[in-house]
């Protein structure tokens, strides 16, 4: 079960960093502009962290395992739409469509593992494992990504995912058994706020990165934006079987670890969006160069991330988190200090080990502390929300790094003012690690051996 789980997940986070080492060929094929070619990043994981809460409580009301397959069976065809893109409205919709496949797999594939493994050990080493193939599976994107830009198209990245797709829809239909089926309904309205509401403040973020703050386009969405998602939360409140139930931000530990992640996943995928755009633009590297670029960082996070399991028996994850998170930001203010003429071993290699350390160190106690204390009748919601955070955060980041560089006049300096951006969205997210998540986890684990 575990395997056919992390192997579809490793699928659905791949597809979210695979596409970046294409970006300039697919902005060159279709003639896209900078804040269209953030679409192309955006339209996925917007469409993908809004319906993330309606892909969770499906798995509660439908069986996790048909809903499981009927998202694979989704995103499967989705991917096969992307690679046959011929323009950038075709493009941009089909990722929009991945997206939803990928909010059902997802929540599915994290409530399939606290539903199966009880916690204590097993338990924990079945979500470091979780977490750890969402940071690894967006390192590796990024390397596999390269070379088949290189080598082959842009293209052959999403084709490989229907077989995929194919194989594991298979696997799940003889080896995961079906769940218990829990009665209730769907928030339909809940779900839809969601997505519009967040929809409306992404487009209002790029617009006022493109035209201006002041400007109609952007203050009109935003504050539509800011008015349905105040509808959202208002109906979470009021509903008797809401999407995302608010007792789930009861827990300091939960909403922090919520808000923390919202914050590094956002700068995270900035990171990889404008890094990629650096070495092609700027040091004229190939995909597959700039692919190669990254394989230090991923190995690195791998073999950090081994250990995991047993740094969190030891030290909890309150201290992982914020020891990892602290490793990333001193990575991106070295970043911060790029220019055209910084040599790669300079400015990139020190960084990339600095992510991949920091990353391998937190990712999977981060998603730990975002589930713990959840009871059994919101193992579903909590999945999803952990999951919400993170492509949100995705969407968010982009468009707000995309923004905070549009006054530059050269791409070097866009970057550049990118990652300062990202500095501080990190900066704040490892003070909510130090307020929130931390305190938590040390009372969790002085409690526990008094316990004993």
């Amino acid at each position: 079960m575990l395997a056919i789980v992390l192997v579809s997940y490793f699928m659905i986070v791949l597809d979210n960093s695979i596409i970046f080492t294409g970006l300039p060929q697919i902005q060159e094929a279709m003639q896209l502009t900078p804040a269209a070619l953030s679409w192309v990043q955006d339209a996925y994981t917007l469409v993908f962290g809004g319906l993330l809460l309606l892909g969770a409580r499906a798995g509660d009301l439908l069986c996790r395992r048909r809903v499981f397959m009927v998202g694979l069976a989704l995103f499967g065809l989705a991917s096969l739409l992307v690679g046959t893109a011929q323009s950038e409205t075709w493009i941009i919709a089909a990722r929009a469509f991945q997206g939803v496949g990928a909010a059902i797999v997802a929540p599915s594939s994290l409530s399939l593992i606290t539903a199966t493994f009880a916690p204590g050990r097993e338990r924990t080493r079945a979500v470091a494992a979780y977490g750890t193939t969402a940071g690894v599976g967006a390192s590796v994107g990024l390397v596999v990504g390269g070379a088949l830009a290189s080598l082959l198209s842009w293209r052959v990245g999403f084709f490989i995912n229907v077989p995929i797709a194919i194989t594991m829809i298979v696997l799940a239909s003889r080896f995961l058994a079906p769940s218990r089926i829990v009665r209730g309904r769907f928030d339909v309205l809940g779900a839809i706020t969601s997505t519009i509401g967040m929809g409306s403040l992404v487009y209002g973020i790029v617009e006022g990165g493109d035209n201006g703050w002041s400007a109609p386009g952007t203050l009109i969405p935003l504050g539509i934006g800011v008015v349905v998602l105040g509808v959202f939360v208002l109906n979470e409140w009021r509903a008797a079987q809401p999407i995302m139930p608010l007792r789930l931000f009861a827990s300091r530990k939960r909403s922090g670890a919520a808000a923390t992640r919202l914050l590094f996943a956002g700068a995270g995928i900035g990171f990889f969006f404008f890094t990629t755009q650096f070495l092609q633009g700027v040091y004229k590297w190939t995909p597959l160069q700039t692919g190669i670029a990254f394989l230090p960082m991923s190995l690195l996070q791998f073999g950090v991330s081994l250990f995991v399991a047993r740094l969190t028996r030891r030290f909890g994850n309150g201290w992982l988190v914020a020891v990892g998170i602290g490793i990333v930001l001193a990575g991106l203010i070295w970043l911060a200090q790029i220019t055209p003429d910084t040599p790669y071993l300079v400015g990139f290699a020190g960084p990339l080990a600095l992510f991949g350390i920091g990353q391998g160190l937190c990712f999977g106690p981060l998603t730990a502390a975002g589930i713990s204390g959840a009871p059994a009748e919101d193992a579903g919601a909590a999945s999803g929300l952990v999951n919400t955070a993170h492509q949100l955060g995705s969407t968010l980041g982009v468009a707000a790094l995309t923004a905070a560089g549009a006054g530059a006049a050269t791409l070097a300096d866009r970057v550049a003012d990118a990652y300062t951006g990202a500095a501080v969205m990190v900066g704040v997210a490892l003070v909510l690690t130090l307020v929130f998540i931390l305190p938590a986890d040390l009372a969790a684990r002085r409690a526990a051996i008094n316990l004993h």
